[in-house]
């Protein structure tokens, strides 16, 4: 099976290759990657009504994904208002065929004109949306596209105000658009049906047992001709390129006619999808009709998730699910990610020791959805919400719509474990709560899909906050239970209970779980702190899984600051914390795509003012701690009076006192080393490293990579000072987006990039004070 490296690899170099046919499409279905070369205008004063409006010379090209502005790293006032973009389509169909215009994400309210003509109006920004454009477009083939998107704050889309909201809805049309050319006879797009749970190809598994699976295939079919066709529609199933169950029906539509083909698959001694093994099929849907052909390709998981007495049974066995919650932003460039980061930032998730993502607070990308199949996380999409509803019925109607959308979008995931379609900590309405729980399963029928919300009724599964247990006098509901959120907030507010009367001194600054990479320390090993105690706290729960908040720092709207609870920093460089999370994976768990197996680590920059009882993290029988060679103690990795429910709780050991050197831990099993990590007192810097940090996710043009510059002293010890001003320069194969001076956070000062070509031909210098480093053709990143 191919890796995900492989994979958008892959993907990369189809879309090139499809910017490259010729404007006549073929008798097959064709599908044009629309992101690059548009005109855009970004309309300050707010004035104008239309793309007529802007004066000559003021537009820019640009490609997409796209930002509606280049934001500072904090920002204090993100964009919010209009702008247009403008892109020249030349294409031409041949008799019959249909072009339908699909737009991935437009940021918040969209407007659509091709040659003249508004295609329409979509609300919401995370969704995608398309248009049969067939009888717009000119038989010359010059065809002018143009879209109007406004991300001001919107009382039917919601959520609340910017300047309440504890992200942001940055603008722009950020993710792909592409127009596909299908034949008179064809399988629908799955955002044009009108019948709910139907359109484009729908996956269900009525049957799934370790000796067989029975999968079945649902297929909108259209006939656009002006006559009746003869019609065989043929749906493939392939592991690893070799074919192993196909099925077909014959049948005659009548012009005009639309129809649901549904058809079963029988799957012998399935590979099963899960977290362990996220094995993937390649599903083929072919429709055949007066000597042209629809295909349609959908990756598909066989799997079944069942809950029994609160328990999560995947394939039939129990599983706990270790969780956290992400937001999809980046520096700089907001939501408008590259497809390769998007995976690098799942495979980051995953790596640290997580098998479940709440997808907060807003459906994300398609591409992080992909990435999820294939490394084996489960995640929870939602729908957009937080701390906000409207009592007008507009309001109603477009969340309840979303939902649908997000269902139509995502079913077919196997890494979907329930849909979230419930507004965030907002009072809803009943017939609102009721409406979101069927409009779940009208869009997905059966027993394979669930509903989640965080008010106990009507939902299937509830999800709630750790910050809303503790101190809450009503009981949970007795149904699944998720907890969503975790060991930011009760920290922040001291309402977490526990251990925290014993940090009762400690300034807010210090106590709490947001703390900047930058911070030292003392505020680091506290936040890892808080984690643990909190994710213990979870386990006396009858929650199937839990969600920490949160993977990646962020920006808000309501402060002009980064919220820093994340485990890793907002450029994806990981705190003490993520170390502890990456502790409690069982050490028999590993991949060649992710890492896992044994592990150990120091959380200490051992250096002067570090605390001498020294804290590690493993998921060994036993760790050994040595300072310059001298045994310090060993201890057995087991559940302790401060940590009763860890199977693997941090481990403490007193030096003595500090003393500059070398501290190594050594991690048993079985009686031997399986795992070790060292830590050396850092000295003066006397290098600047430079290392453009892929993950292993091959780096394509218009990818966004952080390339990033570490302070090591002699022995190649990174040296954790922060505030150092470094300052990119000589930058080529690659763009600089945003600040090219950044100061150093733990000894690493990072820069995001945009690539213009192979990894390899990325060159960079940098400089901070006296010291230069320099970057020749992207040597492999180090972590």
């Amino acid at each position: 099976m191919m890796n995900i490296s492989m994979i958008l690899f892959g993907a990369a170099r189809a879309a090139l290759l499809v910017l490259t046919m010729a404007p006549v499409a073929p008798a097959q279905a064709a599908e044009l990657n629309l992101n690059a070369s548009w005109q855009f205008f970004r309309d300050e004063g707010g004035q104008l009504a239309s793309a007529d409006q802007v004066p000559n010379g003021a537009w820019t090209e640009v490609n997409l994904p796209h930002a509606a502005r280049i934001e500072p790293r904090v920002p204090t006032a993100p964009w919010q208002g209009t702008v247009f973009y403008r892109k020249r389509l030349d294409v031409r169909l041949r008799p019959g065929e249909r072009a339908i215009l699909r737009f991935e994400g437009v940021m918040n309210v969209a407007d659509v004109w091709l040659n003249g003509r508004h295609l329409g109006q979509h609300l919401g920004g995370y969704l995608p949306f398309a248009f049969d454009v067939t009888d717009v477009l000119r038989d010359t083939g010059a065809n002018e596209l143009v879209v109007r998107a406004n991300n001001e704050d919107n009382p039917i889309t919601g959520p609340k105000p910017l300047k309440q909201l504890d992200y942001i809805q940055h603008g722009g049309i950020y993710r792909d658009v592409r127009l596909v050319i299908k034949p008179a006879v064809h399988v629908t797009d799955e955002m044009l049906s009108a019948t709910p749970g139907g359109g484009g190809v729908f996956v269900t598994y009525p049957r799934v047992a370790r000796d067989e699976a029975r999968v079945e295939v649902k297929a909108e079919v259209s006939n656009t001709s002006r006559s009746a066709q003869a019609v065989t529609v043929r749906h493939t199933l392939a592991w690893d390129g070799r074919q192993v169950a196909q099925a077909e029906q014959q049948l005659r539509l009548a012009a005009g006619e639309r129809r649901h083909v549904t058809l079963p698959l029988t799957l012998r001694a399935p590979r099963l999808w899960s977290p362990r093994s996220p094995n993937l099929y390649r599903l083929e849907t072919r429709v055949v009709a007066a000597g042209s052909e629809d295909m349609v390709a959908t990756r598909i998981g066989v799997r079944r998730l069942a809950f029994e007495d609160g328990r999560l049974l995947l394939n039939g066995e129990p599983v706990r699910l270790r969780g956290v919650n992400r937001h999809q932003e980046y520096p700089y460039v907001g939501y408008a990610l590259s497809a390769q980061a998007d995976a690098r930032d799942a495979l980051l998730i995953k790596r640290y020791g997580f098998d479940f993502v709440r997808l907060s607070h807003y459906p994300q990308s398609p591409a992080f959805m992909a990435a999820a199949d294939e490394l084996g996380l489960l995640v929870l999409p939602a729908i957009p919400g937080w701390q906000f509803h409207n009592p007008d019925p507009a309001f109603a109607r477009q969340v309840v719509r979303t939902c649908a959308d997000l269902i139509r979008r995502d079913r077919n995931h196997p890494s979907v474990v329930a849909w979230e379609c419930s507004l965030n900590e907002t009072g809803m309405p009943d017939p609102l709560v009721q409406a979101l729980h069927a409009t779940v399963h009208q869009e997905y029928p059966g027993d394979q899909a669930w509903s989640a919300g965080w008010v106990p009724q009507t939902y299937d599964l509830y999800l709630q906050a750790r910050q809303h247990r503790i101190g809450s006098k009503h009981r949970a509901p007795a149904k699944p239970l998720i907890v969503s959120e975790y060991g930011d907030w009760e920290y922040y507010a001291m309402n977490a209970g526990l251990n925290q009367d014993a940090w009762a001194d400690l300034k807010p600054a210090d106590r709490s779980s947001r703390q900047a990479l930058g911070s030292g320390e003392t505020r680091l090993l506290q936040q890892a702190r808080n984690v643990a105690e909190a994710h213990d706290d979870n386990a006396a729960t009858p929650a199937f899984a839990d969600g920490y908040w949160v993977m990646f720092d962020y920006a808000r709207g309501y402060a002009p600051d980064l919220e820093e609870s994340g485990l890793l920093n907002i450029e994806r460089v990981p705190k003490f914390a993520a170390e502890f999370f990456r502790s409690q994976r069982s050490r028999e768990e590993s991949s060649p795509r992710w890492g896992g197996g044994p592990m150990v680590f120091i959380a200490s920059y051992w250096q002067a003012g570090s605390n001498p009882r020294v804290r590690v993290f493993s998921n060994a029988e036993e760790v050994e701690l040595r300072l310059n060679g001298r045994p310090i103690g060993r201890q057995r990795s087991a559940p302790s009076t401060v940590h009763p429910r860890l199977a693997h709780p941090p481990l403490e050991f007193d030096t003595g006192g500090y003393a500059p050197g070398e501290l190594v831990a050594l991690a048993y099993a079985g009686g031997r080393v399986v795992a070790e990590h060292r830590v050396r007192t850092p000295r003066q810097a006397t290098t600047l490293a430079l290392e453009l940090d892929d993950l292993g996710v091959p780096v394509a043009e218009g990818d966004l990579v952080f390339l990033r510059a570490r302070l090591r002293d002699a022995d190649g010890t990174t040296v954790p000072s922060s505030g150092a001003q470094v300052a990119f320069s000589g930058i080529e194969g690659a763009e600089i987006v945003g600040s090219q001076v950044v100061a150093t956070e733990a000894g690493i000062a990072s820069v995001l990039v945009r690539v213009n070509g192979p990894r390899a031909g990325v060159d960079a210098t940098a400089q901070a004070g006296a010291l230069r480093g320099a970057l020749a053709g992207a040597p492999a990143s180090t972590r």
